[in-house]
């Protein structure tokens, strides 16, 4: 007869379990070093997502923002007080909606006695931009631009922010705003923070 072979001790099976974890941890934090590190030099950068609001920097101005959406899909309650709507990560909209966002100007300071503009426009199949919505240049002395909007349809649109610096030179801010989720961000939901797959060339 072949003799028996021993099962592995609870130590041993004890400290395999452990190193697997332990080479988990490592793996998980090197590489969401590696992808903070990646995005860093991208204009609208994930390493800036401060207490909800991404942020974009240009060479004129830096702005954070934030977002809120309401589903078309939802159906309000007759005896709702408020409309219940979802926070968007930095203008990923999961479908058409109603649109809330703040844009925060944060540098410079001046910015805020400066009278900008916002433009809201549809891109199409042909890369050809479709103007929605323009509101007239105007002050924002408490620093943060409101604005509500409906995105209507899935697909890519952009928020401009524009104006004119002391030295009478344009500027333009792109907020861009997806609606819609691909496979990677549907993927992202079901993954640790640290395996989320991110898009480090997008700007």
């Amino acid at each position: 007869m072949l003799p028996r072979l021993k099962s592995p001790s609870r130590k041993v099976q004890f400290a395999i379990l452990t190193g697997a974890i332990a080479i988990f941890i490592v793996f998980g934090a090197s590489y969401r070093a590696n992808l903070q590190g990646e995005s860093a030099s991208s204009q609208t950068y994930p390493k800036g997502f401060r207490g909800g609001a991404c942020t974009i920097e240009t060479k004129a101005l830096t702005v954070g923002y934030s977002s809120y959406h309401f589903s078309d899909e939802f159906v309000l309650p007759a005896d709702a007080e408020r409309m219940p709507y979802v926070p968007v990560q930095c203008g990923k909209v999961r479908g058409p909606g109603m649109m809330n966002i703040a844009i925060d100007l944060l540098y410079p300071e001046s910015a805020r006695y400066i009278p900008l503009a916002l433009r809201l426009v549809k891109i199409d199949l042909h890369g050809k931009e479709l103007e929605l919505l323009s509101v007239p240049a105007q002050q924002h002395q408490s620093g943060v631009v409101t604005q509500a909007f409906r995105l209507s349809e899935l697909g890519q649109y952009i928020l401009y922010l524009e104006g004119k610096s002391a030295e009478n030179k344009e500027f333009q801010v792109k907020i861009p705003l997806t609606v819609g989720l691909d496979w990677k961000d549907k993927l992202n939901n079901y993954l640790p923070s640290f395996l989320k797959i991110t898009d480090s060339h997008k700007k």
